[in-house]
């Protein structure tokens, strides 16, 4: 379920050399998808092929990469779902979490949050 749009850079495997896209922050999405031709400009390769499962019910698959994002300042390594060509960026929990950013859907933008470390008590 998508709330509002951000920019957001994808960078390469190095962190060199950047692209700069408008991407959903989809609360119900896992992983940050980008068109797949973006994503092999920037030299992204796929380590693996997975399913999932779209809001609709269909499954399909996709290709799945490791490589940069930074948003509002903060910058991480993140999976990346090469998405179809033309098809919106969406911007997932995973990248949120690892950026540690949270979505303010009234006020249409990210916010910081503070990193959790949980502990499970035996």
């Amino acid at each position: 379920m998508g709330t509002f749009r951000v920019q957001v850079e994808i960078g390469d495997a190095a962190g060199e050399r950047w692209e700069t896209v408008e991407a959903l922050v989809d609360t119900g999405a896992t992983y940050t998808t980008a068109p797949a031709p973006l994503l092999r400009q920037l030299g992204v390769t796929p380590h693996a092929r997975e399913t999932f499962v779209l809001a609709d019910g269909r499954r399909v698959e996709h290709d799945i990469g490791r490589s940069w994002i930074r948003v509002t300042g903060r910058t991480e390594v993140t999976l990346l779902v090469f998405g179809e060509p033309g098809a919106p960026p969406l911007l997932g929990a995973y990248a949120l979490e690892g950026l540690r950013l949270a979505p303010d859907p009234i006020g249409r933008r990210l916010v910081p949050v503070p990193g959790l470390l949980m502990e499970f008590a035996a």
